[in-house]
């Protein structure tokens, strides 16, 4: 097997995963993908039967605090991936789980691989917005027969870790708002980290108006309001592109056809809740996209970002 060596696959996991090929198959090549925060990702090429290839994903928990975590998200994946099929949502589709690691030497999932790829760059951002606001309505829109868990918020008015520097008002105000009981809510299925980290693109060279979204991956689904999908994928792009399209998401998002809480104060809970959750991850959030090419969105740089995001959620909803 060709692999570098952040690629190699543990013996008990190569083993794992060959059990689960087709008949005459085998793993010829192993390459690790990058851009992933709790877990490790490799891209498996296939050899086929017939001379061909074919590839899937390994997902591989490895860091002791998400091994630790890792039964509940892995099954809910699985789940998640299992319920997609047919459904019209580009997603990809479950080969095996081993979540408790009772066969590989990690707690690890195995999918099959989508084309495309993650686009984290200013140039066309608009006509990916409108491609994401479309493709969360149409996520959010699916009823399945089993419900997946209810949403879970970590973050709490004690845990917000404010910028240095940042607008201390407006923070006051924003963590305030948090400290309220969560307002009721219509549930709808959730990605539960729906951003453009997780979505696939096909974008022309010659015309970024004619991008499409060719897969959606990382799927953490849970049961609750659209809203806190929509904050998340908002605050990542006001991190990424500018606090601006933070805010300009949950417009396209109603364009698209969805539909949000019903009042400004409601929406803001989401909105503000989500992004001071942002605020105790900046770091980790920020290193995978300077190595992905984003080299000026420094921790202060994505910081600055935030402190302006919740700022103008507290002008413009507050």
């Amino acid at each position: 097997m060709n692999h570098d060596e952040a690629a190699t696959v543990r013996p008990l996991t190569l083993a794992w995963v060959s059990r689960h090929l087709e008949a005459g198959e085998r793993i010829v090549k192993a390459v690790a993908l990058h851009g992933g925060i709790t877990a490790e990702m490799r891209r498996l090429t296939i050899g086929t039967g017939d001379g061909g290839t074919r590839d899937l994903v390994l997902r591989t928990y490895v860091d002791p605090f998400y091994v630790e975590h890792a039964e509940g998200g892995l099954n809910a994946e699985a789940v998640a991936l299992t319920l997609l099929t047919g459904t019209g949502v580009p997603a990809p589709s479950l080969v095996a789980v081993d979540p408790t690691a009772t066969q590989c030497e990690f707690p690890s999932l195995l999918m099959t691989h989508l084309a495309g790829r993650t686009v984290l760059d200013d140039q066309g951002v608009e006509t990916r917005v409108r491609l994401l606001a479309g493709q969360l309505v149409a996520i959010h829109a699916l009823r399945p027969v089993e419900r997946p868990r209810k949403y879970v918020t970590l973050t709490t008015a004690d845990t917000v870790v404010v910028p240095k520097g940042a607008d201390a008002a407006a923070w006051t105000a924003a963590i305030d708002v948090i400290r309220k009981p969560a307002p009721p809510c219509e549930g709808r299925f959730l990605h539960r980290d729906f951003q453009p980290g997780n979505v696939l693109f096909d974008v022309p060279p010659s015309n970024l108006e004619d991008a499409r979204i060719t897969g959606v991956v990382d799927w953490a689904p849970s049961w609750g309001p659209a809203d806190l999908d929509v904050a998340h994928c908002s605050v990542n792009l006001a991190l990424l592109h500018g606090p601006a399209w933070g805010m300009r998401f949950a417009e396209a998002y109603e364009e698209a056809g969805g539909v949000l809480a019903a009042t400004a104060s409601e929406r803001l809970y989401w909105r503000v809740r989500d992004a001071l959750a942002a605020s105790e991850e900046v770091r980790s959030v920020s290193q995978p996209w300077r190595e992905a090419g984003r080299t000026e969105l420094t921790t202060r740089a994505v910081e600055e970002r935030l402190d302006a995001y919740v700022t103008a959620l507290m002008d413009a909803l507050g």
